[in-house]
Formats: structure tokens, sequence, C-alpha cells
């Protein structure tokens, strides 16, 4: 098993891609600490890693609040006693950010998507590599989109939230790597059995009047083998970049667009 014995702790484990991870990571071995804004859905992800034969525990944690994350992390490390992998799939409703044209929205608007992604993601990448520098080991991991490298209408301030998330990954690898911590990201397309292309799809459905299932085949056709990636997919990536196995890379974002985006 490719993670056997690791610790990880994993933030917004009750989203589709937290779950996936959090049950893939689990399948190799690893022990997952599952973190959400919503208990219920959390434990729910921990209940079937459980049933699967894995260790797992769900707590409810703001990855927006400094306290509660530390918190969180050091009853991990009381627990566990140490802190291994660092995983970041915490979003937000993309329903509030999408489908206004920039002209038309106002600088709240905006900038909300930056401000909580990028707070998110700095809070929980600065207190886990607080807690691996003693052991001169570890992975931090955040998973962005394809917005960050190519321009895309009506997507508000989510475009530069992406983009600034893997400006900070390539910078904290930078300041951590050598002390023995690799940061990483990893950039999947749209990936079907997400909630988030259901929302980008929705302000344009009204303006085009495309089918989601016109929407899938557009998506689609932008990759190299006409089809989206699956979340299992991601998933398996996942572990390998999480793994001793991929001890050379750090500081860069995986492409996982399938073809959609050139490197």
């Amino acid at each position: 098993m490719m993670l056997n014995d690791k610790v990880a702790v994993i933030y917004g484990a009750g989203g589709a891609i937290g779950a996936a991870v959090a049950l893939t990571f689990a399948r190799e071995g690893a022990k997952v600490f599952l973190t959400g804004r919503r208990l219920e859905a959390v434990e729910a992800v921990a209940q079937d890693v459980i049933s699967a034969g894995g260790s797992a525990e769900a707590v409810e944690v703001d990855a927006l609040d400094e306290q509660a994350v530390d918190k969180h992390l050091q009853s991990v490390i009381n627990k566990a006693g140490r802190l291994d992998i660092s995983f970041n799939a915490v979003g937000i409703p993309d329903a509030t950010i999408l489908g206004t044209p920039l002209l038309e929205l106002d600088v709240e608007q905006f900038t909300l998507p930056i401000a909580t992604y990028t707070r998110s993601y700095f809070l929980t990448a600065r207190l886990a590599a607080r807690h691996m520098v003693s052991n001169e080991s570890g992975v931090i991991m955040r998973v962005t989109a394809l917005h960050s490298r190519t321009g895309i209408p009506l997507v508000g301030g989510y475009g530069p939230a992406m983009a600034a998330m893997e400006a900070l990954t390539r910078d904290l690898s930078a300041e951590l790597a050598p002390q023995g911590i690799r940061v990483v990201g990893l950039r999947p397309q749209a990936m079907p059995e997400t909630g988030t292309i259901k929302e980008a799809f929705a302000p344009r459905a009204k303006a085009s009047g495309m089918t989601w299932e016109k929407w899938q085949e557009l998506l689609a056709s932008r990759t190299h083998p006409r089809r989206l990636m699956t979340l299992q997919e991601m998933a398996n990536v996942a572990v390998f970049m999480a793994s001793d196995q991929a001890s050379g890379m750090t500081g860069t974002t995986i492409n996982l667009t399938m073809g959609g985006l050139d490197d």
C-alpha cells in the first residue's frame, strides 16, 4: 500500500473531492482525520471509510478559523504522534460567485473567493508545516482548477483565487522543501460527479439554452480523449503525489485536464 501508516488530515472531506481522496487514502493504508463545516457529511464519509476496513475520524472544523484548525491538528498529533499529509479540498458554493459579468460585479463578490480560498489554504498549510518541520518530512496538497491558467467568462474572482493558490504552492515549496516538506497541487478539469460543474452550468444554461448533456459534451470535447476525468482518477493521482514514490516532486501543480490545458 502506497500510504501505509501515513497520517492524513483532509479539509473539506464532506465534499465530493475530499470524500474520494479520503476513501482512496484509507484504501492505501493511511489513517485519515476528516474535517468539514458540516459534521453530518463528514461523519458519513468516515463511516464509508470504516465500512471499507479503513481508519477514520470525523470532526467539525472551520478551515477559516485559525484556532480551530490549530486545536484539531494538535489533537491529531496527540493521538497519532505525527502528521504526514495535509490535503485541502475546501470549497465555497459556486452559485454565489459565478454567472455575473465582471463589469457588473461588485468588489465584495469579486474578492470573496480570493479571500476565502487563499485564507483556508494558507492557514491549513502553515499550521501543518509547523508540525511537520520537527520530523523533516510531510506533504501539503491543494486542489485547484484550470481557471488558474486560462481565461473563462462569468467566473468572477474564482480564476484569480485558483491562480493565487497555485502561486502559494510554489512559494510554500520554496521555503519548506529544504526542511523536507513537499508542497504540491492537483488541477483537474470538470468532474461530472462533483457539484462544481453543475453550478458552473446553471448561468450558462440560461444564456445559451444548453442542456446538461450538451454542457458535458462541450467540456469533454476540449480534452484529448473526449471525456471528462472521474473522481477516482483524480484521487489515484493524489495518492501517488502524497506517497514517497513522488519524493522528487514539489513546488508544482499537476495538470489533470486531460489535454484540455496545455502545459
